[in-house]
């Protein structure tokens, strides 16, 4: 028996028709009347002109290896940033969990979020992009912190966590990568759903800026900048390393720390994810610095000594999964033991 019975209809309809069984006819008219009821203005060609996008890659280099991001409309670039600024200090020389190392963090984390609030949107702007990705901007942006005080609060985030994310990281017998992250943003989307079918709706639109002027500013025909960013790592032109980081405006900041762990640190999977973590930032609608409980009472003393509002976190922050491809031929996954996953051969 189908408990979704009007989504197992859409299945079916997408399996017959393609593209044209969701985004033209019944399936199509079912959720734009339904959104014209909620009070919304979306009309069937809004749904008609929905096309997906193949776009380019973006790579910042980190010793031997390179992170691989999705550039727009999503903050891939963030972690891009936020990497290149901790590449100018010597991280690998650090304590991994020590105060040090979590307030070059949270202030690099900071500075590349500030950016992103300045310039990412779902345009392909080369101009804004090139300077997110330019080494000078991290290396002016690294002249900024202060290794011994925090840096002055930057504005709040707007976005708020969710717990909807999933990540998918598949690696397939030919060595076919995938690293797929999807959500419906926080508080189970907009929590509504369309009449006759049940298609659930998503609040994206919330990534929107309403500032006259702004890159992001929400208008028709446009994609808001969001959280979600598969991953991967390369290393001499190849896929070492697909992975996602689940955890809304986390992920930015989960995706350098995770090749951190590996590059600076010599650490195996499981223990890249496995590792405490630091997040300055906005996380279950509170701003400050967020430290898990695997840190020593002493890291956050000296956090908070340098400035920081620091305080435990109540949850994990984030979740991942990621596949090694092994010089060797073998695979090694790695599956995060704050969320519900696994890391399966067959």
């Amino acid at each position: 028996m189908a408990i979704a019975p009007g989504q197992a209809a859409v299945l079916r309809r997408i399996a017959r028709h393609g593209r044209a069984g969701f985004y033209e006819g019944a399936v199509a008219r079912d959720m734009i009347d339904s959104l014209r009821e909620a009070g919304g203005t979306h009309g069937l060609e809004d749904l008609a002109a929905v096309a997906s996008t193949y776009s380019e890659p973006v790579a910042s280099p980190n010793r031997e290896v390179e992170l691989v991001e999705h550039a727009l409309n999503g903050p891939g670039a963030t972690s891009n940033l936020l990497m290149n600024i901790l590449a100018r200090f010597d991280i690998a020389a650090l304590d991994p969990l020590g105060a040090e190392r979590a307030h070059l963090q949270a202030e690099a984390t900071r500075l590349a979020f500030d950016a992103r609030d300045r310039f990412l949107d779902d345009a392909d702007s080369t101009t804004r992009l090139a300077h997110m990705l330019d080494p000078q901007t991290a290396a002016r942006l690294a002249a900024l912190i202060d290794p011994e005080r925090a840096h002055a609060r930057v504005a709040p985030r707007t976005e708020a966590i969710h717990r909807d994310t999933v990540t998918l990281t598949v690696v397939d017998r030919d060595r076919m990568a995938v690293s797929l992250i999807y959500s419906i943003y926080h508080s189970f989307g907009a929590r509504l759903a369309s009449r006759k079918f049940g298609i659930a709706f998503d609040n994206r639109g919330a990534g929107f800026t309403l500032e006259a002027g702004h890159p992001n500013e929400a208008a028709g025909s446009k994609r808001p900048m969001h959280t979600i960013i598969p991953g991967m790592v390369r290393q001499g032109g190849r896929v070492l390393m697909p992975f996602g980081v689940m955890g809304g405006a986390y992920q930015p900041c989960g995706h350098a720390r995770l090749v951190s762990n590996m590059v600076d640190f010599g650490m195996d999977p499981q223990q890249v994810i496995d590792a405490p973590r630091a997040f300055a930032g906005l996380f279950s609608g509170r701003d400050g610095m967020a430290l898990e409980t695997g840190y020593d009472g002493t890291v956050h003393q000296a956090l908070a000594a340098r400035g920081h509002a620091v305080r435990w976190s109540d949850e994990p922050l984030g979740g991942a999964q990621a596949i090694v491809l092994d010089p060797s031929g073998v695979l090694i996954g790695a599956s995060d033991p704050r969320k519900d996953g696994i890391a399966l051969g067959y």
